[in-house]
């Protein structure tokens, strides 16, 4: 990141420049004019350079990495993991299902949402397909990411906002022919949305959200309550802050029921969920391997640094809460850690499902943006440094599910 691009952006980013507002009974967030005619363009186009930056190094070093290792480039990038259930999805459509003896799991291709393998189907159904539409959605949500921090607390946070984002410890996903590009780019643009008071907006993107990922679901909750929010305590009447409550849970609502009407269970989509090894036990699960963790037992690395980033972002969470953020995000990131906390299963993807939690890392982005820039800089830089190294590690070297 030039220093020179964050000094030139010369806004100070104290919480009295941004203010909330109740306009038609919602709650939206105004910034004065001055503000928003400061390098606004400028500044998203620096915040988009600035991810498109960190995250060419992370696929460059990948790439090296991979050639090194003896293997396919685009296959390691486009054909992984659930890569390869996306891309099934996308060229034979829904049906398949593998079943391992030794483990006695069931999966079946059910427990993917449709919304990202129809438009890899949409833009040829190979891997490259894939890679394509995760870094077209990686790219917009790094938009809608800056907009959300500049709406909040200005355009430098929202720059550094993008640049924490983009050097996380699994960044590396955001690389990858993945959901989690697609519904950050989603989540993100309708906080920003609902932030603005622009319900329908807010709806639609939630709706589509929904048939991303089962995280999808922390959209719907953050639309629908600051829409019913609106609704029962500021008393609006607005027909699109009910249309917003209403409708931002459809998506995931009818990927689930439909579920249920193909495999003939009401309860299908959990069922098929319960047999891949997933479920919602409240955090035992989550807590026992955490204590596993603590004392001493022989565990991955992988393991480790997912006890790691669960308790980062635990303390995250707190700062952001004490910080008195915008309801929206704050509603929208408890679900997410919720489902993440609270969910059995794949313990080492965890950190995954955090990644399109972004609004986390305000507090760290407000900090950082009272620094010198040349600080921020040199943070940043080392972060993206040690992300390149653990992708490198997840995808090459580890044994466990990403």
């Amino acid at each position: 990141m030039p220093e020179a691009l964050l000094v030139g952006m010369g806004v100070r980013t104290q919480r009295g420049k941004t203010g909330f507002m109740t306009a038609t009974g919602s709650t939206s967030v105004s910034v004065r004019p001055q503000e928003l005619r400061t390098g606004r363009v400028p500044a998203a186009l620096v915040a988009l350079g600035v991810f498109a930056a960190v995250r060419a190094g992370g696929a460059l070093v990948l790439t090296v990495g991979a050639w090194w290792a003896g293997r396919s480039p685009v296959r390691v990038l486009g054909h992984s993991w659930d890569s390869v259930w996306y891309l099934g999805i996308a060229v034979h459509g829904y049906g398949r299902t593998q079943m391992w003896a030794g483990s006695g799991l069931v999966q079946s291709d059910y427990a993917f949402f449709p919304l990202y393998p129809l438009l890899v189907r949409l833009a040829g159904a190979t891997p490259w397909a894939g890679l394509l539409v995760a870094w077209t959605a990686a790219a917009v949500a790094a938009v809608g990411v800056y907009r959300v921090g500049e709406l909040v607390l200005g355009p430098r946070v929202g720059v550094l906002l993008v640049a924490l984002w983009a050097a996380s410890p699994h960044a590396v996903v955001l690389t990858l022919a993945y959901t989690e590009p697609l519904l950050a780019a989603l989540a993100a643009w309708a906080l920003y949305a609902v932030l603005r008071g622009r319900w329908l907006w807010a709806a639609g993107l939630a709706v589509l959200a929904g048939l991303t990922r089962p995280t999808g679901i922390a959209v719907a909750a953050a639309v629908s309550a600051i829409a019913l929010h609106a609704l029962l305590v500021r008393r609006s009447r607005a027909p699109e802050v009910w249309a917003a409550a209403l409708l931002a849970p459809a998506g995931w609502a009818a990927y689930v029921l439909a579920v249920g009407i193909r495999t003939g269970d009401p309860a299908g989509y959990f069922t098929v969920q319960r047999r891949w090894g997933s479920r919602f036990d409240f955090g035992s699960y989550t807590t026992g391997t955490v204590w596993r963790v603590l004392t001493g037992g022989h565990v991955p690395l992988a393991t480790v640094v997912t006890v790691a980033v669960l308790a980062a972002a635990g303390l995250l969470a707190v700062l952001l809460l004490l910080d008195r953020m915008p309801p929206a995000l704050l509603v929208y990131t408890a679900v997410l850690l919720l489902i993440t906390y609270g969910g059995a299963g794949y313990f080492e993807s965890k950190p995954r499902f955090l990644l399109p939690a972004f609004p986390l890392l305000l507090p760290v982005a407000a900090a950082m943006a009272r620094a010198r820039p040349r600080s921020a800089v040199v943070v940043t830089a080392g972060l993206a440094g040690l992300s390149y190294g653990y992708g490198l590690y997840l995808l090459l070297i580890a044994r466990v599910p990403l």
